[in-house]
């Protein structure tokens, strides 16, 4: 989709051009998301509340739970909290642990079906017996606000206009808050999930990166790491990218986030050697959510203007009058 961006012009930037980053024995500038997010999020409030004011309609996200998953059912109440918190609606659907991927498409469909519904978030990850792929495939694409639709996917990549994935997108907004200059540097995405690793490579290459992707199967994962400019660790693996393969100077986003709040990051020897890099928690986790409520206005406008003009079409009789 091609999405409204998230505001920059109040948020804090500093240039960090990866060939002038501090050295290997300075610590490494913290990426402060929530501050970012916050930011973006005060704006968002404004926007929310001038389109609720034009046009009598109150933006919904409807969010789904398969189960019930504590961390997954707290990271559904945050995010119903934050949509109250900029002037948003939110929903809830709870289902049993039971159910199927057919009566869960079934609910998907009905969401995508109700007109009351803007955007619609599946809480990631679904009962293994579910089929993820066919339970997001069902959402309407006009309403995948967290981007996880093969049809997003394809227009994400593409540039074709379809709704970016929500972590992703959230990343490539961390660095241009913190003003990391992308064309022509080399990323490496450590990780390759159809909703993480693999929209993140197709951002960073929309903006001129040259992308490397690794996973549980590469080979020297660490002399891949340290040639990297920019380093995205999104493979969900304790402490799997270690401080001594970072390259002095470079980006390190950490989209990990495992139990005892440890990312996929050696954090504390990372610091030592990067140029800047993102906490666990408190870095890319609030952009993801701030991502999230900002496709779900830009949803609730594209489905009012589109109502509008059939309203429109119609007074006038169609095309045929």
């Amino acid at each position: 989709m091609s999405t409204e961006k998230l505001p920059t012009g109040n948020l804090p930037t500093e240039n960090l051009s990866t060939g002038n980053l501090p050295s290997q024995n300075a610590p490494a500038r913290v990426i402060d998301g929530r501050a970012i997010a916050d930011a973006a999020l005060s704006d968002l409030s404004v926007r929310t509340r001038q389109f609720r004011d034009e046009t009598g309609h109150v933006p919904c996200l409807a969010a789904v739970i398969v189960g019930a998953d504590p961390a997954s059912k707290a990271y559904v109440r945050m995010k119903a909290n934050r949509s109250v918190a900029v002037g948003m609606t939110s929903r809830t659907v709870e289902l049993p642990v039971s159910t199927t991927t057919e009566e869960l498409v079934d609910e998907l469909r009905a969401l995508s079906e109700d007109p009351v519904v803007d955007g619609i978030l599946l809480q990631h990850p679904v009962p293994v017996h579910i089929d993820e792929r066919v339970a997001f495939d069902a959402i309407s694409a006009d309403k995948d606000v967290d981007g996880v639709t093969s049809a997003s996917f394809a227009a994400m990549a593409l540039n074709g206009g379809g709704f970016e994935s929500c972590t992703p997108s959230g990343i490539l907004r961390l660095l241009d808050a913190t003003g990391v200059e992308l064309s022509g540097k080399h990323a490496v995405v450590v990780g390759r999930s159809p909703i993480l690793g693999l929209p993140m490579g197709m951002l960073l290459l929309r903006r001129d990166a040259t992308v490397t992707y690794c996973h549980s199967r590469t080979v020297d994962l660490a002399a891949h790491v340290g040639t990297a400019d920019v380093v995205i660790a999104a493979v969900g693996v304790p402490e799997l990218v270690k401080g001594s393969w970072i390259k002095p100077g470079a980006v390190v986003i950490d989209a990990g986030y495992n139990a005892g709040n440890v990312g996929d990051v050696e954090y504390g020897a990372a610091l030592t050697r990067a140029g800047a890099i993102t906490p666990v928690p408190g870095g890319v986790g609030p952009m993801t959510v701030a991502v999230l409520l900002e496709q779900t206005l830009a949803a609730a406008v594209r489905a009012t203007e589109v109502r509008a003009y059939s309203e429109n079409h119609d007074k006038r009789g169609g095309p045929n009058r």
